[in-house]
């Protein structure tokens, strides 16, 4: 078919460069146990394992309490949620002032709470 076009050399469209010589003839028997390692991904899509041991591989990697130690940042941000761009010198984004916001209202109305439970139960 190569050979039918009438634009150019018959040999611009023969791709045996690219082909492995069939005289060399590579030993392919042991391929399996050649692989890469860590080329294996704990989280693939196309993997066969059931959803339980997908689920049980996963958990360590998104446990928060897996015994990683936090980083400043970290602990700044449990505490407050402004205090990580402060840390860096930088004005804290706007979801950040309202997260701090809510915190506030939040902590303001479990101190009523607290305070009314602390009247009735002196009455």
């Amino acid at each position: 078919m190569s050979g039918n076009s009438s634009v150019g050399n018959s040999q611009v469209y023969e791709a045996g460069d690219q082909r492995p010589d069939p005289q060399q003839g590579e030993d392919h028997s042991n391929a399996y146990e050649e692989g890469k390692e860590n080329s294996h991904q704990a989280n693939d899509s196309k993997d066969q394992r059931s959803i339980g041991n997908r689920l049980a591989a996963a958990g360590p990697q998104n446990d928060s309490s897996s015994g990683k130690a936090l980083s400043a940042e970290d602990k700044a941000a449990r505490e407050d949620p402004t205090l990580p761009a402060k840390m860096h010198g930088n004005e804290p984004s706007k979801g950040a002032k309202i997260d701090k916001e809510i915190e506030d209202e939040e902590a303001e109305i479990i101190a009523k709470k607290d305070a009314a439970k602390a009247q009735s139960k002196k009455h």
